[in-house]
C-alpha cells in the first residue's frame, strides 16, 4: 500500500467535504492519499442555466480528463452530476452509502406563499423547476447557479420567497438554516444524496482499493434510478425525478418526468421484489416513454437543445 492514491475533486466545500470523506475512509484501510482539487467548466461559468451550457457532465468533465491524462487516480463525485454513459476506459469504482435524498425549501421565516397565487422561487434545476410549476403553476421560478455558500446569499440578497437545496448537500457542510421545509412531495434527481468514486478501467490497484467502499444497496438503488434516467435520454439536467428504495426486500421505485412549464407529466410509482431488480430502471424508463413521456422528451429537447 505503498503507492499515493492521487484523489480528484471540485473545489467548492461541499466537492471537498465529499473528497475529503472517500480520503478517510481509504486511509482508514491503510492507502496514502492526497487531494487534487480541480475549478470544474460549471464552477466556472455561472452566468448560465447548465442546460445552456451544452456540455455532457459539465461538473465531470475536467476529473474525467484529469483521469486520462494520469494527473490523478480517481474523481469523486456528487452522483446525480455524473453523466450515465462514462468515457471509454472510466468505470464506475464504487458508491458510497446514500444521504438524505430529500429537497429543501430554504424560506425567510414566512411560508404564507405556499398557499397564496403568487410566490418566487429559485433554482438552477429545471428538474425542481419543472415540479414547483406542476404544484405551484401560478408562481414564478428564477435561476439560481453557483455553489452552495454563494447560492445562500443570494436568497439572501434577493427579494425571492425561497430556493430549493438538496438536504444532504446542507447537511455534509453543516449549512441548514432553521428556516427550511422538507419537500416530501419532490422526486428528487437520480442518484441524489449519493457519492461515486470513478477509476480508470486498466488500474487495478485502485480498483480494489475503492471497491471496498462500495455499498450495495445503494449500488442496486441508484443503477435502477440512473438505468431510467439513460433510458429517457434525459441528461443529468433533464427535468427527471426517481428514486428507489429498498424495504425488506422489496424495492419501491417512483419516477416521472415532467414539461418544462410543469402542465405535463408521466410518471410510475410501483414496488417488487429485490432479487428482480436488474434491468428495471431501463424497463420502467420504456413504460413511462410510451405512456406520454416520449411526446413529453420530444419538447424538451427541441427547448433545451
Amino acid at each position: 500500500m505503498n503507492k499515493v492514491i492521487r484523489i480528484g475533486t471540485r473545489d467548492s466545500e461541499l466537492a471537498l467535504w465529499q473528497a475529503n470523506t472517500v480520503k478517510k475512509k481509504l486511509e482508514d484501510l491503510g492507502y496514502k492519499t492526497e487531494l487534487t482539487p480541480v475549478k470544474s467548466t460549471g464552477d466556472l461559468i455561472l452566468d448560465k442555466p447548465l442546460y445552456e451550457l451544452g456540455i455532457t457532465g459539465v461538473f465531470t468533465k475536467t476529473l474525467d480528463i484529469a483521469m486520462i491524462n494520469g494527473t490523478i487516480d480517481i474523481a469523486v463525485h456528487s452522483m446525480k452530476d455524473v453523466p450515465t454513459m462514462l468515457p471509454k476506459g472510466i468505470i464506475q469504482g464504487a458508491v458510497l452509502e446514500r444521504a438524505n435524498v430529500e429537497d429543501l425549501l430554504i424560506h425567510k421565516g414566512n411560508t404564507d406563499f405556499l398557499s397564496e397565487e403568487h410566490g418566487v422561487i429559485a433554482t438552477g434545476s429545471l428538474r425542481r423547476k419543472a415540479q414547483w410549476l406542476h404544484k405551484y403553476p401560478s408562481h414564478t421560478v428564477v435561476g439560481l447557479r453557483g455553489n452552495v455558500n454563494s447560492r445562500m446569499q443570494k436568497l439572501h440578497d434577493n427579494n425571492w420567497n425561497g430556493a430549493i437545496f438538496a438536504k444532504a448537500g446542507l447537511e455534509r457542510i453543516a449549512l441548514k438554516p432553521e428556516n427550511n421545509t422538507v419537500l416530501d412531495w419532490m422526486i428528487p434527481a437520480p442518484a441524489q444524496g449519493a457519492i461515486t468514486i470513478a477509476v480508470m478501467e486498466n488500474n487495478p490497484y485502485v480498483q480494489e482499493a475503492v471497491a471496498q467502499l462500495n455499498h450495495i444497496e445503494t449500488e442496486i438503488c441508484t443503477k435502477i434510478e440512473r438505468d431510467f434516467l439513460r433510458t429517457l435520454e434525459g441528461g443529468c439536467s433533464a427535468p427527471i425525478g426517481a428514486l428507489a428504495t429498498i424495504d425488506n426486500n422489496t424495492i419501491h421505485f417512483n419516477a416521472a418526468v415532467f414539461s418544462l412549464d410543469g402542465s405535463q407529466k408521466a410518471a410510475v410509482n410501483t414496488s417488487f421484489p429485490l432479487k428482480d431488480h436488474l434491468n428495471k430502471g431501463i424497463s420502467f424508463g420504456q413504460q413511462v416513454l410510451n405512456e406520454g413521456g416520449k411526446s413529453i422528451m420530444e419538447e424538451i429537447r427541441k427547448t433545451i437543445n
